[in-house]
C-alpha cells in the first residue's frame, strides 16, 4: 500500500537557489514541451509522447546550457507529468494541460534515491545534497518519489510517497454505518444525531486578513516591501488552510474509527458557489477536501466509502415512512411528516436518508462507477462505492434495503 507523508524542510541559502534554478528549469521544460507538443499537434494532429518528449532533452541542454545544472531526473519526470496530464485531459478527468507562472506554486520531482538519513535529514541526489527536514515519525517502507515545492508564503516541503509492500488491506462492510451531511451552520451531521459545529476558518481571521492586505496594496509595485508585505498575507492564507485541514483531519480520523460504513453525498461544490450569497462561505468549508479524506482514510483502514447522487431527496423524504414532501427551503430547518406525524430536524433525517440510501445501494450491489480503490473515476464525481458487498450492520437499522 501506498501512502504519502509531507514533511518542512530547511534549506540552507546554497540549496534555496540550487532549489530556485531547479524550479525555473522544471517550469521552462514544462512550457516548452507544452508548447511543442501543441505546435505538433497543429501540423501533424498528433503530439509528444514522453518518450519523444526526453529525447529532445540532450539537443535542449546543448542549446541552453543552463538546463544541465538541474538533476537530470528531476526533467524527465518533467515530461512524465505532463504526459499523464494530457492522459488525463484526453480521458475527460482534468482540463487542458496549463502553461506555469514563475508566480504560481513551484515544484519538482525526484523519482527515485531520495534516503532519510539520521532521522532529521533528507538526501537528494544531484547537487542539492542533504537537506534538514523536521521528521517526527518513523516511517516503514521504500520511499518511491519525492516532490519538493515551495509554496507562496516562502516556505519548503517535502511530500514523500512510501511503498511499505504490504497486501491492500481487504474491504469489509460490517459494523456499524453512519450518514453524513454536511452544512454551512453545521459542518456535518451523522445519523447518530451529532452535530459539529462550522469553525468558519476564514471568517475569524477576516479583519487580520483585511489588514494585511490594505498593507500590501500601498506598498509599490517591484519594491522589495512589497514582496515582503506579500509573503505575510500568505502566510495568513496557510494559516487558515492549515487550521481548516487540521480540523478536517480530526473530524474524519474519528468518524472513520468509530464507523465501518461511511455515507456521504456527493455535492457539486462547483456549481454551489455559483450562489454569490453563499459563494464565500461554502468554499471556507472545504467539503471536497474532508470527503477526500473520509475517503482515502476509509480505505486505507479496510472500510467502506460509498457516495450517493447528489438528487438524491433526503433533506425532504421523511426517514420512518419514506413520505416525501413536495419541497423544503433553506429556512426551514424542522418540519413534521404528513403521513406519520413524525417531528424531523431536518439536518439528521438527511444523515440518516443517505445512510439508508448507501446501506440499500450495498446490499443491492450496485454502483455507478468502477469499485476498488486500483481503479481511477472518470471525469466527475459520481457515486463511488469500495467494494459493493452485501451489508449486516451492527445495530438495527430500518430501512437498510429497500
Amino acid at each position: 500500500m501506498k501512502n504519502v507523508v509531507k514533511v518542512r524542510i530547511y534549506p540552507t541559502t546554497e540549496q534555496k537557489e540550487t532549489l530556485s534554478k531547479a524550479f525555473g528549469c522544471a517550469r521552462w521544460y514544462w512550457n516548452n514541451s507544452l508548447n511543442a507538443t501543441n505546435e505538433l499537434y497543429k501540423e501533424t494532429g498528433k503530439g509528444l509522447s514522453q518518450i519523444g518528449m526526453n529525447s529532445r532533452l540532450p539537443a535542449l541542454k546543448k542549446e541552453y546550457e543552463w538546463l544541465g545544472e538541474t538533476y537530470s531526473q528531476v526533467l524527465q519526470s518533467v515530461s512524465l507529468n505532463l504526459s499523464r496530464a494530457f492522459i488525463n485531459f484526453f480521458e475527460g478527468r482534468a482540463s487542458f494541460p496549463k502553461f506555469k507562472s514563475k508566480h504560481d506554486k513551484q515544484s519538482i520531482q525526484y523519482p527515485q534515491k531520495v534516503q532519510i538519513v539520521d532521522g532529521h535529514h533528507l538526501k537528494f541526489p544531484g547537487k542539492l545534497g542533504v537537506v534538514s527536514a523536521s521528521i517526527h515519525r518513523t516511517f516503514d517502507g521504500k520511499i518511491k518519489t519525492v516532490t519538493v515545492s515551495m509554496n507562496h508564503a516562502g516556505k519548503y516541503y517535502a511530500s514523500l510517497l512510501f511503498d511499505d509492500e504490504l497486501p491492500d488491506t481487504e474491504i469489509s462492510s460490517n459494523g456499524k454505518a453512519v450518514g453524513i451531511d454536511v452544512g454551512l451552520t453545521h459542518f456535518a451531521i451523522t445519523s447518530d444525531g451529532s452535530k459539529f459545529d462550522n469553525p468558519k476558518h476564514l471568517k475569524k481571521r477576516t479583519k487580520n486578513l483585511k489588514r494585511k492586505q490594505q498593507k500590501l496594496s500601498r506598498k509599490q509595485k517591484g519594491s522589495n516591501r512589497r514582496k515582503k508585505a506579500r509573503r505575510i498575507v500568505a502566510r495568513v492564507h496557510e494559516r487558515i488552510a492549515n487550521s481548516r485541514k487540521d480540523f478536517q483531519h480530526k473530524l474524519s480520523r474519528k468518524l472513520v474509527n468509530e464507523n465501518q460504513v461511511i455515507v456521504v453525498e456527493n455535492l457539486a461544490v462547483k456549481n454551489m458557489v455559483k450562489n454569490h450569497t453563499l459563494a464565500k462561505a461554502i468554499s471556507d468549508c472545504g467539503w471536497s477536501e474532508f470527503t477526500r479524506q473520509l475517503k482515502y482514510k476509509a480505505e486505507r483502514d479496510g472500510k467502506t466509502y460509498l457516495e450517493i447522487g447528489r438528487f438524491f431527496p433526503s433533506s425532504k423524504t421523511c426517514h420512518v415512512c419514506l413520505n416525501q414532501v413536495g419541497s423544503l427551503s433553506l429556512e426551514v430547518r424542522s418540519w413534521t411528516c404528513s403521513n406519520c406525524q413524525t417531528k424531523h430536524d431536518r439536518d439528521v433525517n438527511a444523515a440518516i436518508n443517505i445512510r439508508d440510501e448507501g446501506l440499500r445501494i450495498l446490499a443491492l450491489g450496485t454502483s455507478a462507477t468502477a469499485n476498488g480503490r486500483n481503479v481511477r473515476p472518470k471525469a466527475g464525481r459520481k457515486s463511488s462505492v469500495s467494494k459493493a458487498v452485501p451489508v449486516e450492520v451492527g445495530s438495527p437499522i430500518r430501512h437498510a434495503v429497500g
